[in-house]
């Protein structure tokens, strides 16, 4: 791995543009002119739009995980709702960007796909099978020999390479496979932690994701990494700090959180208040693990035991420590927890985790500037909730479907039904054959309520079609179609390898 030879950086021959910063927003009457009007200034406001040539200096990646279409429509009027609205007229920070594409998000041999082989198409700019982190499709799952010579650098390697200074964010385990895919290379993405690797693999010279994370061995090392996964980087012997009765999961006896803090200029952290008192100015490599394994829901971080930061609160912390590097930094962030409780069937969990993601974006834009910082915020796959039904506007986006009397519409079965529901899961299922649970005594808006799905199964699963990709700065423009996913790493490409000015540079800025 640490001989691996890394391809450069293409360029271009490109001119400098300054770009209108995102659509703007603003309150119309709900009247005929008003629409009238909301369209017009809509369409001005894309005649302003200009696309930045410039190159970008830092690259924002943002990650939704499982946040397909209907998830941010359904965000977007619940947050509107949560603030007092009927909802439908709201937009999510990152709907604010003025440029928007498509990604196909199938792996090489599924028509649905995973989060490691969607997370390694955008990182390294190739797709790859189910299951795989950081490897192509020419190796076997489960198999560490067919690893060595099928190993794909990842766009954050390569932003080491040339001395840009690098962060990961998640609220799942740092480990899992949507951050895990930006430093890590494994033909199995359950090989967290030594204790989940077979002997055969350790022997065979393959390394758990945690260890790959801690002995990054390109640049001077990754500078942030926030999230969850306390569990896979502390030996079993160790106590968790949070958790009582529980303790690490490493095997090897290492103490990875150690031996990171020991590092100069470093700091490791496990709570929010620790994470406040960093220093940014004086820290360069921080490592934050708030919870041994996800972090807590949104819907459920202040009740955590020890006290979790909230996902914007990690942007801003990563950037304040990333952006000191005059060389640029890469970044990236995810919302693993959106993924989690589509799987459990639980919209509203769902939902508020992909609020937290749009507040992030807002953290994210605040603090820095769209003349030289491309923000990409996507997803890497979809789930099958479905939003349907016909209710009325401004109907509670969690509630029963409703009409403009107020009055639950009902089936053919003569039941209410709700606006959100699954194609399949573990949600409220028929009990005496084709009929139904009758939701008309249920609260449908409770945080543990899950919506009904169709096809019983004891987790959702994820879905096949194209996710969004909202962009802005530097390069934003190049999302304007249907691309395969592989393709957002080649935009990351070409905005960070081209050069001002009117000159050819062939490979990055050193």
């Amino acid at each position: 791995m640490k001989n691996k030879i890394l391809p450069v950086f293409t360029g271009a021959l490109i001119g400098s543009i300054l770009s209108a910063s995102s659509v703007s927003v603003r309150a119309y009457e709900d009247t005929p002119n008003g629409w009238y009007q909301q369209g017009q200034d809509d369409l001005q406001d894309m005649l302003r739009t200009i696309p930045s040539l410039r190159k970008a200096k830092n690259i924002i990646l943002f990650v939704g995980d499982g946040m397909g279409i209907s998830t941010v429509t359904a965000a977007r009027i619940y947050a509107g709702q949560l603030n007092g609205s009927n909802g439908e007229e709201n937009l999510l920070e990152f709907e604010k960007m003025p440029y928007l594409g498509l990604a196909k998000t199938y792996n090489t041999n599924s028509q649905v796909p995973d989060s490691a082989g969607t997370m390694t198409a955008m990182m390294t700019g190739v797709k790859t099978k189910i299951g795989f982190i950081g490897v192509n499709q020419n190796a076997e799952r489960g198999d560490c020999s067919s690893m060595f010579g099928n190993e794909l650098t990842s766009f954050l390697e390569q932003a080491e390479q040339v001395g840009m200074s690098t962060g990961v964010v998640s609220t799942a385990r740092l480990t899992h496979a949507t951050p895990a895919a930006a430093y890590a290379h494994s033909p199995e993405r359950g090989w967290e932690v030594d204790s989940k690797m077979p002997e055969e693999a350790l022997a065979g010279g393959c390394t758990d994701i945690a260890s790959q994370l801690i002995d990054f061995p390109y640049g001077d090392g990754i500078e942030v990494a926030l999230g969850g996964g306390r569990r896979n980087f502390i030996p079993n012997t160790m106590d968790d700090p949070e958790d009582a009765g529980k303790t690490g999961e490493r095997e090897d006896g290492r103490d990875l959180t150690a031996e990171w803090a020991d590092r100069k200029n470093s700091a490791y952290v496990w709570n929010e208040a620790d994470l406040d008192n960093v220093n940014t100015y004086t820290t360069d490599h921080l490592l934050g693990l708030f919870e041994r394994s996800h972090m807590e829901y949104e819907a459920d971080r202040l009740n955590d035991t020890g006290g979790e930061p909230s996902l914007a609160k990690m942007t801003g912390k990563a950037i304040d420590i990333l952006k000191k590097n005059r060389k640029g930094f890469f970044l990236t962030v995810e919302a693993g927890r959106v993924d989690h409780a589509h799987h459990g069937g639980n919209a509203q969990r769902a939902l508020r985790d992909a609020i937290a993601l749009s507040d992030a974006v807002k953290v994210a834009r605040e603090k820095t500037r769209s003349k030289d910082t491309l923000i990409i915020v996507t997803a890497d796959h979809g789930h099958v909730m479905t939003m349907s039904g016909y209710p009325k506007r401004g109907n509670p986006i969690l509630g029963l479907a409703k009409n403009g009397d107020d009055q639950p519409l009902l089936a053919s079965d003569d039941m209410p039904y709700t606006t959100l529901g699954y194609a399949n899961g573990p949600g409220t299922m028929g009990v005496d054959g084709p009929r139904r649970v009758d939701l008309s005594s249920m609260d449908t808006q409770a945080l543990d309520f899950r919506q009904p799905s169709l096809i019983p199964m004891g987790s959702e699963t994820h879905s096949g079609e194209e996710v969004a990709i909202y962009a802005d700065g530097p390069g934003a423009h190049l999302f304007r179609k249907t691309h395969e996913q592989s393709y957002i790493y080649h935009v990351m490409n070409y905005a960070k390898a081209r050069k001002n000015h009117g000159k050819w540079q062939w490979g990055w800025w050193r």
